[in-house]
Formats: C-alpha cells, sequence, structure tokens
C-alpha cells in the first residue's frame, strides 16, 4: 500500500463487486420473481428471465477476472502464480521444472484451505 488510491486496483475491484452483486442479488430475486411480475418490479430474474445462468455464469467469471486484475495490478504474486509458472519453465531443463513443481505444494495448501474454509462455514 502506497498511500494512494490507486485505481489499477480499486477500479477492477469495485468491478468485480458489481459482478459478485449481480450474481447473488439474481439469485435471490428467482425467490419471489412470481410476486415481482404481480406488482410490476423490474427484477434481473425477471429480465433474465430463462437465461439467468449464463448470465450469471458470465458476471461470476468476470467478477473473477477483475478481482484477477485487480490482484496483478497490485503485484500480489499469488493471483498470477500458475501463469508466471507457465510463462517462465524451461521444459527441457529438468532441474528449472522441479523449481517450478515443488512450490506447488502451497498453491495446493491455498486452494485446500480455500475449500475447507468455505465448507466449515456453510
Amino acid at each position: 500500500m502506497k498511500g494512494t488510491i490507486d485505481p489499477a486496483i480499486i477500479l477492477p475491484m469495485y468491478t468485480a463487486g458489481i459482478c459478485w452483486t449481480l450474481v447473488v442479488d439474481t439469485i435471490y430475486a428467482h425467490q419471489d420473481k412470481e410476486d415481482d411480475l404481480k406488482i410490476g418490479v423490474k427484477s434481473t430474474a425477471i429480465r433474465f428471465g430463462d437465461s439467468t445462468k449464463p448470465w450469471i455464469s458470465g458476471f461470476g467469471a468476470a467478477c473473477i477476472a477483475n478481482l484477477a486484475l485487480s490482484g496483478y495490478n497490485a503485484d500480489l504474486a499469488a493471483s498470477a502464480h500458475l501463469a508466471w509458472q507457465i510463462s517462465t519453465v524451461d521444459l527441457s531443463d529438468p532441474l528449472d521444472c522441479n523449481r517450478r513443481f515443488v512450490p506447488n505444494k502451497w498453491f495446493g495448501a491455498l486452494i485446500f484451505g480455500g475449500i475447507l474454509c468455505g465448507r466449515l462455514v456453510s
């Protein structure tokens, strides 16, 4: 943190928040879409209709992409770890392949930790 607000970090994070809100709010809106139709509420559940899953899938993908972009712009290496490995590995050098392979235990541990925490709080 530099003590300033960097638009390259904040704007993708804000956009990710909007996309996340559209996903969860649309799911929520499907609970009472019949009532919305009766009283004339123009919810995203009504707007997207039978195409809701593709819409919220797109918003979900945009959310993840913007979070990754924000992390990249903030120099958070974890968000680009796999991309870094793929772009820098010398596949003809066994030692370099091993140097890229070994740190993946931490990548795997982070994924496992996220899954475990998600299961514990649900």
